[in-house]
């Protein structure tokens, strides 16, 4: 009882804030206000078949289905979004928006066999670094949600690589040629794997995953982000 009447009194003084607009949240809110998750540019591309994310891959790597939550523009408030979970720690955010994009792709028919959730792997300096990997944030929210079991062991990145921010296509293409490895091959045979990222530009680096996860199983592969970069 005074744990609850300490924190009532606490969320007076210090309320948690919208990270977006920055106005206090009410009861019921987590992160993200109800009127800013409305407004959110959403894709929605868990609706539309062989949409522009798709495309990113064809002729490349053949993928089920591939969404993402929101347009991730210059200039859009929420764009700061990924930068607050993958550079300040803020992983309850990853979680909640992996929440909101599990909310739209549950009980969608493209999206019900799906067997495991694979988030992009970091390298594991890098990942001790940060603290945690984001995508795994983002897919643990997603789980929750559709009650789909995350695999965070058997696809591993081998090679420590620099940031993909300010390379062009074919820089982010090379830097992350075959720096994935399957460890476990007979955990995704016959399997239908989903694998989560934050944010998607050139679609490199989840193409590079995907394509080592199918040169050694036989597993259908579908892709999920949160931010697709598309003007």
């Amino acid at each position: 009882m005074f744990k609850e009447i300490w924190n009532a009194l606490l969320n007076l003084v210090f309320p948690d804030l919208c990270e977006v607009c920055r106005t206090p949240l009410v009861k019921s809110e987590k992160c993200i206000c109800l009127s800013c998750l409305y407004a959110m540019p959403k894709t929605k591309y868990w609706n539309e078949p062989d949409n522009e994310l798709e495309k990113l891959f064809w002729g490349k790597v053949h993928v089920e289905r591939a969404c993402a939550l929101f347009f991730y523009r210059i200039g859009s408030s929420y764009r700061p979004l990924i930068h607050k979970f993958k550079y300040q720690g803020n992983y309850s955010l990853a979680i909640r928006l992996g929440e909101d994009l599990g909310s739209y792709l549950n009980g969608l028919d493209s999206y019900r066999g799906i067997d495991m959730l694979v988030p992009v792997p970091l390298h594991p300096r890098k990942e001790r670094k940060r603290g945690y990997n984001q995508s795994e944030q983002i897919a643990k929210g997603i789980s929750n949600v559709m009650q789909i079991p995350v695999e965070t062991r058997s696809l591993i990145r081998m090679v420590y690589t620099e940031t993909q921010t300010k390379k062009n296509k074919l820089e982010r293409r090379e830097n992350v040629k075959e720096v994935f490895k399957v460890k476990d091959v007979k955990l995704f045979e016959d399997k239908h794997v989903m694998l989560i990222d934050d944010v998607i530009t050139t679609g490199a680096t989840i193409e590079a995953c995907a394509l080592a996860l199918q040169e050694n199983c036989r597993c259908k592969v579908s892709i999920a982000s949160l931010g697709f970069v598309y003007n």
